[in-house]
């Protein structure tokens, strides 16, 4: 193996050296592979215990109150972690020209697993292939979800990038963009991968596989060189089952559609964001909501769904320049569903009214190297669940996250 190592990474080192242009003015004589990415590392201390992935790196919410026996509450705990593993490595890909077009790619990966069991392992983030027409570009591969915007996300220091208020999800996905001056239309087909529904299996992709239906995307975006407008629209079908507790064959599918409103402006020092979600079956984004069962027939098993609706909205203000000053708020809520669920749920925080999260932070950057601090309060409203899904008596359980994070850009 150290034997093929060697003369792997000597070619990769040498296609790095040999493009040194970037996507817009590689010319057809042109290609290879360019390496960039940082290297980082988190330090964070919480006030309690929080719902979180990968050891508490991707900060959701607080967790709720669990009463010991002297009605003491278990989850009034601290924590203090380190980890590294949002380090990362980006292959920037450049090609000759192909259909007419200029080509390019990326290959990116990150050391933060699959799992917390493959916590460090080396994880596949993109991988794409895009053309460039004058003013129409094809996207085959994985990359962010059409719902991630990427001129439009939240540059706070915690990796949860802003999660539950934001979606965040990378998908397979076939997504094809048409510039109109200043308009571009952008039409996305997507499958799951790494970020799926979730069903009487667990979380997996299969029950978007069983519906035969890609993710539909469809967005409007205006941008200049200090303004970005949008909106979109978003359909998925999932198919839970295609055989009942009662071996009886079905196809009932739950289908949702999202929609959103985003926009940034900038100008020298100072940027600000801001963006609306409203949907339902948002756990694949990393959001709250999902399904239900909302019927059940008796002789033959076959359900019947009801999808649990969400609303979510974020804003960020940023000023400065080699020292930066931010601050984001961001605030969800269930919303519920249409039908009284009678069966089981399939959702993320279903006990859980709403979120609020405020965070400001400063960043220091020098050269290729950043410190960085921020401060996370984000509460939590939890109470009981009704017969529809929306949670009343909702009382506040609060998380002060603090983060202290360094890094060295490359």
């Amino acid at each position: 193996m150290k034997k093929l190592f060697i003369p792997i990474l000597t070619i990769l080192l040498s296609s790095s050296i040999f493009s040194q242009s970037t996507p817009e003015t590689v010319t057809t004589d042109e290609f290879g592979i360019k390496f960039s990415g940082f290297v980082k590392t988190d330090v964070m201390f919480d006030t309690r215990q929080v719902v979180s992935i990968r050891e508490g790196h991707f900060l959701l919410y607080p967790s709720n109150e669990d009463l010991d026996v002297n009605n003491e509450d278990i989850n009034k705990k601290t924590s203090l972690n380190m980890l590294s593993i949002q380090t990362r490595l980006t292959g920037n890909i450049t090609g000759p020209e192909a259909f007419g077009a200029k080509t390019s790619g990326m290959l990116e990966g990150a050391f933060f697993g699959h799992s917390d069991g493959d916590i460090n392992g080396f994880r596949l983030r993109h991988a794409y292939v895009k053309l460039d027409w004058t003013n129409t570009s094809l996207l085959i591969g994985q990359y962010w979800h059409p719902m991630f915007i990427t001129e439009v996300f939240p540059g706070v220091v915690s990796f949860n990038t802003g999660v539950p208020f934001q979606p965040f999800s990378r998908n397979p996905q076939i997504r094809l963009t048409q510039k109109f001056d200043d308009i571009f239309v952008s039409f996305t087909a997507a499958s799951q991968r790494d970020f799926s529904s979730m069903g009487p299996l667990g979380t997996s992709s299969i029950y978007l596989r069983y519906s035969s239906i890609p993710i539909l995307d469809l967005n409007f975006k205006y941008k200049t060189d200090k303004l970005v407008l949008g909106v979109g629209g978003n359909y998925k079908s999932l198919m839970p089952r295609i055989e009942t507790t009662l071996d009886n064959k079905t196809d009932k599918k739950i289908n949702s559609f999202s929609g959103m409103a985003f926009g940034k402006y900038s100008s020298d020092d100072f940027t600000f964001k801001i963006e609306g979600i409203y949907g339902g079956n948002l756990t694949d984004l990393t959001m709250l909501g999902g399904y239900a069962v909302k019927s059940i027939n008796a002789t033959t098993g076959i359900e019947e769904y009801t999808e649990i609706q969400t609303f979510s909205a974020w804003s960020e203000i940023v000023y400065g320049g080699a020292v930066k000053f931010g601050l984001f708020l961001g605030y969800t809520k269930n919303l519920g569903a249409k039908d009284e669920i009678i069966g089981a749920s399939y959702t993320r925080g279903n006990n859980i009214d709403n979120v609020l999260r405020l965070a400001p932070r400063l960043e220091y950057r020098n050269g290729n190297a950043q410190f960085a601090g921020e401060v996370e309060y984000t509460s939590a409203g939890y109470g009981t669940i009704d017969s529809k899904g929306k949670v009343t008596d909702a009382e506040s359980i609060a998380n002060i996250r603090f983060l202290f994070a360094a890094y060295l850009f490359f």
